[in-house]
């Protein structure tokens, strides 16, 4: 009797904390929603900067090259470079 009184208080207290919690969700939702909708303000973009070309692009690519070799542990040579592109 005392291991299922035990086992049943346990699931009881489960499932009164997960109706609590759902209650409390149910509550605090339109607040939320309320204080969403008066901080919302438009985004505005920057315009675009042109891409400026990079200077000495063949030793930018080889220092980065050598970098992620170096990370990864094999030979510079192992490598293969499809696009090289500033972001």
């Amino acid at each position: 009797m005392d291991i299922g009184f035990v086992c049943l208080m346990g699931v009881g207290t489960v499932f009164v904390g997960l109706i609590c919690i759902i209650l409390l969700c149910k509550i605090v939702m339109p607040i939320v929603r309320a204080t969403e909708k008066k901080t919302v303000k438009p985004v505005v973009h920057a315009p675009a900067q042109p891409v400026a070309d990079i200077p000495d692009r063949q030793r930018m690519l080889a220092a980065v090259c050598a970098a992620i070799a170096e990370e990864l542990g094999t030979d510079v040579s192992a490598l293969k470079v499809i696009s090289f592109k500033k972001l």
